[in-house]
């Protein structure tokens, strides 16, 4: 089967089997030629930059799209194996972001740290000379350091297992052919459009229920000071349960915009808008997660009331982060088409069958 973009003749008779089948070849083709580079760079190194490797980049997504193509179109696949083939995507891909995730935070705890304790041009920062800055660097230094290693060691046990091995053989498989439900035999639009308005569908419902009215303001005291309907915390565990609450649909919705990137993506009709929407969820979710390893290392026994203070000056900076963020997503999000019929109806960019190959590189 050809990846190469189908005529408007062609694309105008294709069933949805041809475009889903189309797209899941370049993609498990491209799954097949990143997955030894990727497991060769976790063999040569522990993680020590912060965008992955060449080879794990490219499977991550591989794996990511392939992930969101099961899910948006699973009426259109075998119920079993489109839900074994979930479970161990979703298990590779959560494996493969798991060091690059520590690097990343790594670098965004230590830099706003040496940001906020360093002395610029524009003044000096409001940790500048404290005494508890130095070690509350080293702390987090050591501890992510150590997160890394041991995330490294798992990553590396698991790239060797039977049961990527057995991913990589349903892979090859479906390069030659997807185990395709009976529905897929009929024409694409009136198959894949009703699939691809449903992601759009649970996409606006889960942005409809973000407290957008908290975030409209570019300084987010308001979302650092009170969580909406999350109950009232009674002591630490509480207080990091509250702000996971809090966190929870941002962390859902970002996962429905990348549903619906991949989605219109199949249907021809790739989103810069929605790529722009999902890197600032990205940073949200990284600021998020960032703010709970500094109150982890606060909270870590006999380190010095100076530190825990940098670390929870460090904490407050990563939540207003987190803030921005949502105002920027607040800002975006109702410019955006009203429903999913506005964005299925622009003119495709490429057509159906456009390879997704280009969008994999």
């Amino acid at each position: 089967m050809t990846d190469a973009p189908m005529t408007a003749r062609a694309a105008s008779t294709a069933t949805a089997g041809d475009i889903l089948s189309s797209h899941l070849t370049a993609l498990a083709s491209a799954f097949l030629r990143a997955l030894p580079l990727a497991v060769g760079e976790v063999g040569a190194r522990p993680g020590a930059s912060v965008v992955p490797s060449e080879g794990t980049a490219d499977l991550l997504r591989a794996v990511r799209r392939i992930n969101g193509l099961l899910n948006t179109f699973s009426a259109s696949f075998e119920p079993l194996w489109g839900q074994e083939s979930r479970t161990e995507l979703a298990w590779l891909l959560n494996l493969l972001a798991l060091e690059p995730g520590y690097v990343r935070r790594s670098a965004r705890l230590l830099g706003a740290l040496d940001g906020l304790s360093g002395s610029e041009a524009e003044g000096p920062g409001m940790l500048a000379g404290h005494a508890g800055a130095p070690k509350a660097r080293a702390l987090l230094d050591r501890q992510l350091t150590l997160a890394r290693t041991r995330a490294h060691s798992t990553v590396l046990q698991e790239l060797r297992s039977a049961r990527l091995h057995a991913l990589a053989d349903r892979m090859t498989l479906l390069v030659a052919e997807a185990p395709l439900a009976a529905s897929a035999d009929d024409r694409a639009g009136a198959v894949l459009v009703p699939q691809a308005a449903a992601a759009f569908g649970a996409l606006a419902a889960s942005a409809q229920q973000l407290p957008l009215q908290r975030t409209a303001t570019p300084y987010g005291g308001d979302g650092l000071r009170r969580l909406g309907s999350v109950p009232g915390a009674r002591g630490a565990l509480d207080a990091d349960a509250a702000l996971a609450a809090d966190d929870a649909p941002w962390h859902r919705t970002r996962v429905l915009v990348k549903r619906a990137r991949y989605a219109l993506e199949v249907c021809g009709r790739p989103s810069a808008v929605l790529d722009e929407l999902d890197l600032v969820l990205l940073r949200h979710q990284e600021a998020s997660e960032a703010a709970v390893t500094a109150a982890t290392a606060a909270r870590t026994p006999r380190i010095t009331p100076a530190t825990a203070y940098v670390l929870g000056v460090v904490h407050a900076d990563q939540r207003l982060e987190v803030e921005a963020a949502r105002y920027a997503f607040g800002r975006r999000w109702p410019e955006l088409p009203p429903g999913s019929e506005a964005w299925l109806d622009l003119p495709p960019a490429e057509g159906w069958g456009a390879a997704a190959e280009s969008r994999t590189a």
